[in-house]
């Protein structure tokens, strides 16, 4: 698949996920608060400083942050795809948040001045774009001198089985490529020396990394499925493609391989994000 039109899929694939990560926010944010809340304590942000969040889904990240930057400091929270900014845009209405702006915005493209924002945020967003070399330059264009990046990604296959057990079936049965270290994906920047390769190479300093452990919890395979098939992207859009029997076989697999992280009647399965902070 060609960039243009990996772009596309991907922006389709986001604008499809955006009602189910709605829907499913709370539940989104208590498996994985502590990614976040790591990231803004390491970003430190300041009364009156303006933060851009990139990628920002439904927003919790960037309005997490936002009561720290106070009446005089702005929060500008982004996303490509249009359905989740509108998401966002009612959350933070929601949540009465004066200071905050949600627009859509490109992360490769971004239209805001050089030197602009104090601050970045950006929660599993650069692995998935499709250039994220690019991404990261024009991060480090739009942030002020002293200006800080904080984000996460998640680490390598090994350290995430609540992902990898669902794509390799998919992989194994021809219905999707097995993905390659120099595309685009969920494990695209998973070790730490790609992480410093990207980060540096976009004009930063050497990134101080962290390794933060999630856990998602499910109180059986239904509720995995549907996790599945509402929230995961890449992996939801090609179970939606496939015939009614091919996706039962690759089901039946999926389940076999979650036989080990079996807890409590449901099922708790390990993750691992790589927090980075760059300046």
């Amino acid at each position: 698949m060609d960039l243009a039109e990996y772009r596309q899929v991907n922006y389709d694939t986001w604008q499809r996920m955006a009602p189910g990560w709605e829907r499913e926010r709370a539940w989104l944010w208590s498996s994985t608060h502590q990614v976040s809340e790591n990231m803004i304590s390491r970003l430190d942000p300041q009364p009156g400083q303006t933060l851009l969040e990139l990628a920002c889904g439904t927003g919790e990240t960037g309005f997490s942050a936002a009561p720290r930057l106070g009446e005089e400091g702005k929060l500008i929270a982004t996303d490509f795809a249009p359905d989740m900014v509108e998401a966002a845009r009612r959350r933070a209405q929601e949540l009465g948040l004066a200071n905050a702006e949600v627009r859509v915005m490109d992360a490769e493209r971004m239209d805001l001045p050089d030197d602009s924002v104090d601050g970045v945020l950006c929660r599993f967003g650069y692995m998935l774009m499709p250039d994220s070399a690019t991404a990261l330059a024009e991060t480090r264009r739009v942030l002020r001198d002293g200006g800080r990046l904080s984000f996460s990604v998640w680490g390598g296959a090994e350290r995430n089985p609540w992902a990898a057990l669902a794509g390799a079936p998919l992989v194994q049965l021809g219905h999707m490529p097995m993905p390659q270290p120099d595309e685009p994906g969920i494990f695209s920047m998973g070790s730490e020396e790609r992480i410093r390769e990207l980060v540096t190479g976009a004009g930063f300093g050497e990134p101080r990394i962290e390794e933060v452990v999630v856990e998602w919890s499910f109180d059986g395979f239904g509720q995995y499925l549907r996790f599945l098939q509402d929230l995961t992207g890449v992996i939801a859009i090609v179970l939606a493609r496939i015939s009614d029997g091919e996706r039962a076989q690759v089901h039946e697999a999926i389940k076999q391989n979650m036989e080990p992280f079996r807890s409590n009647g449901g099922y708790a399965m390990p993750g691992l994000a790589l927090n980075a902070v760059a300046s």
